[in-house]
């Protein structure tokens, strides 16, 4: 299943919050890259954040994946997860071929 992880910074972190969080954060990151969680990753243009394009069981093992990275955990960030799928609508345009 895929599963779209739009990642939002609630609070700015002062030099000294970064300075404790993003050492954990990076690598707890990357390990979901490399277990095969995490497919994809873009920053946000929009404001303060990433998407991350999944790839799990279900919408919860997302959840729990996100949930306990540092920056979610020490209350400076969320996720909102969307589970995503092929464009259905697309085969009616090959009905009939």
């Amino acid at each position: 299943m895929k599963v779209m992880a739009i990642g939002s910074i609630l609070k700015p972190l002062s030099d000294e919050q970064r300075q404790q969080v993003m050492p954990r954060e990076v690598p707890d990151t990357l390990r979901l890259y490399l277990d095969g969680l995490i497919e994809q990753f873009w920053f946000r243009q929009d404001k303060p954040g990433v998407v991350f394009l999944m790839n799990v069981e279900s919408v919860e093992k997302a959840r729990e994946a996100v949930e306990a990275l540092p920056l979610v955990t020490a209350g400076f960030a969320s996720y909102e997860l969307l589970q995503v799928g092929p464009l259905a609508p697309l085969g009616r345009l090959i009905q009939g071929m």
